[in-house]
């Protein structure tokens, strides 16, 4: 089996689950089904939570285990905070070195730094 995707490689937009079956039973059900929160979030940003869940939420040790800066890894999970409609604040606004360090380390895309910025 392969790994769920939950954006359109395409356009980036959420996918929507047409039909489930069950290997077992032989059970088919078609439909439309969303995934929820998860449907947000890209496959990178799936794994990340779920070491974060493995790691019970320390972002020091998850940093550890994926060998990136603490301050890489909090970048991150603000995003996943970001993109399930939260608002990741430092002070009130982003922290500006941090997120022009992620672009020149080409870990966000420009755009993905201009939103962080004019957040």
């Amino acid at each position: 089996m392969h790994r769920i995707i939950t954006r359109d490689p395409i356009s980036g937009g959420e996918l929507v689950v047409t039909r489930l079956e069950c290997a077992e039973s032989g059970i088919v059900i078609e439909g439309q089904f969303h995934f929820g929160w998860i449907g947000r979030l890209n496959a990178e940003q799936l794994e990340f939570v779920e070491l974060m869940l493995k790691n019970r939420g320390n972002i020091q040790k998850l940093a550890a285990e994926m060998d990136i800066a603490y301050n890489t890894a909090r970048a991150r999970l603000d995003e996943i905070v970001t993109a399930l409609g939260g608002s990741p604040e430092l002070n009130g606004r982003h922290d500006r070195r941090q997120v022009l360090d992620r672009l020149a380390a080409k870990e966000i895309s420009v755009e993905d730094a201009m939103r962080l910025l004019k957040a």
